[in-house]
Parts: C-alpha cells; sequence; structure tokens
C-alpha cells in the first residue's frame, strides 16, 4: 500500500470504533465526530490527487461517511426519545423493561465489535491483496532515464498481417543511466494500462480486476531526462521479453542494471508480445497463428518462429549502432559502448539470445532465464563459444514429474508424449556449461519468476508456493555480476558460488 493509503486508512478505522465505542452522551462527542469527518474528508482528496483512487479502497471510502451517518441517527434518536419521553410521564417503568434493554444492549455491543472486526478485515485486506505494487529502488549510484522508439525495418515484410506491404514494426524501449538527482515526468510502468489490463485477461486468462490498479503504478525512470556524464561510454544490453510477454516485464531488473551504469534496450516483439501500442494509438494483439497448447510447444513451429525473434534483435541492433553514431536527440551520440554489447532474455527471449550469440558477432555475452532452447541453431558440443549464463526454475526443469495428468490433458497431448518432447528439451541443455559457461537452477520458483508479474498480488504468489521480491534479489545481484565481468572486466563473484545452496545450485562446465 502507498503512504496517503495507509495513513487515511488507519485514521478512517480508528475514527470508526471511537465513533461507535466512545459514550454518545459526551459533551465533546459532536465535536470528535465533525473533527474526525474533517480530517477524514481532507485525507481522501489528497489521496486522490496525489496517489489516485481505486477500487479495493472503496470499504476505506466509505468510512469517511460514518460521523455523518452517526450524527444523523443521534439527532433522530433524540427527536423519537423527546416523543417518548412525553407518552410516558406518568407510568413507571417495569423491571421487566429493564431486564430485556440490558440484554438488547450486550448484543447490540458484541454484533457492532464483529461488524467493526469484519470490517476492518476487509478495509485492510482488499488493498494488501490488489496492491498498487512497486519496484525496490535502485541500488546503482545512477538515476534512471527512459526513452521510446517505433522503428520499421523496411527490408522486411511483416508475416503475420493480412495485409499485403505491410513492413515488420517494432517497439522499442531504451532506458540509460542519468544523475540521480534528474527531475522530470515518472514514466508510467505500461502505456495504455487499460489496453493491456484487457491483454492479460485474454492472452494469459488472468482475471482482469488484478490489473485494476496498472495505471498507479510507478517506475523510477524519468522520460526522456540527459544520459549522465560520468561515464564516457555505457556498455548496451538488450533485453527480448517471453513469448506473451512486454519490453516492460523485466522492470524489476532492468532498473537496477541501469543503475549500475548499463543501457538497456528492450524489445516489443510485435504479434508474439502480450500486446504493441504505438504512438498513433494502433494495437496489435498477440497472434497465435491457430496455435495452441501443445501444439504450439513443438520444435518445428518454435524454431521457425524464433527466426523472426533473431531478425527484431539484429535489426534493433542496427538502429541502436545509427543512434550511438548520430543520434538525432543528440542524447546517445558517442555514448553507447558498442564494444561491450550483452543481451538477456525470458522464456522464448532467452531463446533468441542464445541464437543470437552463436549468429550475431556484435554480442559477447549473454544470459537465458529459463527459456527452452528454441531455435534454427542448436548449442555444439563444445559450447556457445562466448559468455554464457542459464537461469532456470527448479520447477521448469522438473518436466513432467511435477505436472499432473490433468494437467498434461489440458495441455491437448499425453503423459507419454510430453515425455518424449522433454527428452529433447534436456539434449539441447545438454552443451549449455560447456567452454567453461553456467547454469543456475533456482529453488522454489515457477517459469514466471523471472518476470515482474508475481508483483501483481500477493494472491499469485501464495497460489504458485513462490516468494516474489526474494527470487528477484538473487536474479539482479547474479545478473550484475555476470556483466560486470564480462562486459566491464570487473572481478566474478560467481565462481566462489559454484555448487548447492539454499536458494539456487550453481554449475560451471
Amino acid at each position: 500500500m502507498r503512504t496517503v493509503e495507509w495513513i487515511y486508512l488507519i485514521f478512517n478505522l480508528l475514527m470508526f470504533v471511537g465513533v461507535i465505542g466512545i459514550g454518545r452522551q459526551s459533551q465533546h462527542f459532536r465535536k470528535m465526530v465533525w473533527g474526525g469527518f474533517v480530517i477524514s474528508g481532507v485525507l481522501l482528496i489528497v489521496h486522490s490527487v496525489v496517489e489516485g483512487l481505486r477500487w479495493p479502497m472503496i470499504p476505506a471510502y466509505l468510512l469517511t461517511l460514518v460521523p455523518l451517518v452517526v450524527l444523523v441517527t443521534q439527532a433522530r434518536r433524540q427527536q423519537q426519545s423527546g416523543v417518548t419521553s412525553l407518552n410516558s410521564k406518568g407510568s413507571g417503568a417495569s423491571a421487566s423493561t429493564s431486564t430485556v434493554t440490558r440484554k438488547f444492549g450486550r448484543v447490540r455491543i458484541i454484533a457492532t465489535s464483529l461488524l467493526v472486526l469484519v470490517y476492518a478485515i476487509v478495509s485492510i485486506g482488499l488493498p494488501l491483496l490488489f496492491p498498487v505494487f512497486s519496484f525496490a529502488k535502485p541500488a546503482g549510484p545512477y538515476g534512471i532515464g527512459t526513452v521510446s522508439y517505433d522503428w520499421t525495418d523496411n527490408s522486411r515484410e511483416e508475416l503475420l498481417t493480412s495485409s499485403v506491404g505491410d513492413q515488420r514494426e517494432l517497439m522499442v524501449q531504451i532506458w540509460y543511466p542519468t544523475n540521480p538527482d534528474a527531475e522530470g515526468a515518472t514514466a508510467p510502468y505500461v502505456n495504455k494500462p487499460e489496453i493491456y489490463g484487457t491483454a492479460f485477461n485474454e492472452v494469459l486468462k488472468l482475471p482482469k480486476l488484478l490489473f485494476s490498479s496498472l495505471s498507479q503504478v510507478k517506475t523510477h525512470a524519468i522520460q526522456e531526462a540527459q544520459l549522465s556524464d560520468a561515464e564516457a561510454k555505457y556498455p548496451v544490453v538488450l533485453f527480448s521479453h517471453g513469448l506473451h510477454g512486454y519490453e516492460n516485464q523485466n522492470t524489476f531488473q532492468v532498473e537496477q542494471l541501469v543503475s549500475q551504469g548499463y543501457i538497456v534496450v528492450g524489445i516489443n516483439h510485435t504479434y508474439s508480445s502480450l500486446v504493441s501500442v504505438f504512438p498513433d494509438g494502433r494495437v496489435a494483439k498477440f497472434k497465435s497463428e491457430g496455435k495452441e497448447g501443445f501444439e504450439q510447444l513443438q520444435f518445428s513451429y518454435m524454431d521457425k518462429l524464433n527466426e523472426t525473434w533473431v531478425k527484431d534483435a539484429q535489426f534493433v541492433l542496427d538502429e541502436v549502432e545509427k543512434l550511438a553514431e548520430g543520434d538525432p536527440s543528440g542524447r546517445f551520440t558517442g555514448h553507447m559502448d558498442l564494444d561491450n554489447i550483452g543481451m538477456f532474455g525470458h522464456s522464448f527471449g532467452g531463446a533468441t539470445t542464445v541464437q543470437m550469440l552463436m549468429d550475431d558477432p556484435r554480442v559477447k555475452a549473454g544470459m537465458n532465464m529459463d527459456g527452452v532452447l528454441f531455435g534454427e541453431k542448436r548449442i555444439p558440443a563444445e559450447g556457445v563459444g562466448k559468455p554464457f549464463l542459464m537461469m532456470s526454475a527448479d520447477s521448469t526443469v522438473a518436466g513432467t514429474s511435477v505436472m499432473s495428468d490433468e494437467e498434461i490433458a489440458a495441455m491437448g497431448t499425453t503423459r507419454p508424449e510430453a515425455e518424449k518432447y522433454y527428452e529433447e528439451v534436456y539434449e539441447r541443455y545438454e552443451p549449455v556449461t560447456a567452454g567453461g559457461n553456467f547454469c543456475m537452477e533456482l529453488t522454489n520458483t515457477k517459469h514466471l519468476s523471472f518476470s515482474d508479474l508475481y508483483l501483481i498480488s500477493p494472491l499469485l504468489e501464495w497460489t504458485q508456493g513462490v516468494e516474489a521480491r526474494g527470487t528477484q534479489q538473487l536474479v539482479n545481484d547474479t545478473t550484475i555480476d555476470f556483466f560486470n565481468h564480462y562486459l566491464k572486466g570487473q572481478p566474478l563473484h560467481m565462481d566462489k558460488e559454484v555448487g548447492e545452496h539454499e536458494s539456487f545450485f550453481l554449475k560451471k562446465g
């Protein structure tokens, strides 16, 4: 929860308890109730202006009205008691009536206490279960700037549209180091959050309600800030998301990397991403090409699709070189270290990273985060031939051994077919560490642990049995150590971590 939200919610709950629990015959009661109403109203206005209203806070918003309800109710009771007093003059109150009144009073106190308890649980629980999530503060000495580009590859026809002559168009976001005190507009997590919320629902089949607060998620990046001049040049690292992913999906990782002095280039692979939103308002949705479930995972299909992603990465790298040579804005001209280019990716983007390592001499080092090794080229027995780190979730490496018959059937296949499929998966993994490279298996993790997704709600963490921020910290530490060594020439700490640990197992070839 956000700061003003907490203050507002706690004050309202205390006020709720106070107006119900304090004796209403007190001469200060009305002043306290009116004061509570005014303070709550001011906090509500501040919250709405500074942080923005959102649906999980509705129970808390209703508490602002409690003082008015109490005052109106008290006034009506006073009127009724006056009438009752006039009608009852000259008649004595019976002992039985007094006893009934006392019993009713105790029941009312118990019922009211339960109401307050339940309402407090709901008021606190909803914002915690559906938070406006945040990213860890960047640990490095640099601030973060960001700028987006709409680039079209005029040499390639777009194969996933029905219109003849369409060319391959990509949205690309670049994050870069700035001075830590840089000022300006904070970049949103995603552009057009309502479109992304719909896409999460339609493509990933996740409840749209989970993503209702996307528009209020803050990043640490400043839009179009000035590049820091603390260093003459900064290493460049490409990022490729997973199938159904998006260029911002690893903001937890990108921000930490940039704060340590890297320029990170995020690619949105149009029609294979969750969604692409172009500056003129056009929206390109995910296209499955009629492939679903197990059929979509076949190597024959995925290897072919990956060729497009590799060409996307190569094209983006061509455009980055143009920026380094002559950026129209002047921001990147001469400030990109093109002798030290790295790449990392999640899932299908991780597979793309491996293909780029083997196919493009410009990429010096790469990381694959839980990506099956799809692609035209197979890793040779002697290894990739460049610095490479394979990170995997233990649940992914376990394959069919952790999959129920129902889960396999839902994919549209049988257990024998799935086991045969994983035989090739493992076969492709065998040369990963050859030549002195690394393979890291993270414990108690899932495929999407290598992304921002589990920050959306604790519900996702609980249902998947994972701990998002702990895994993200491990991924960040490893990422920075890896690229610091191979792109900046700093000492490598991973060598000392080879072996089995509580949260991971690291193997070196």
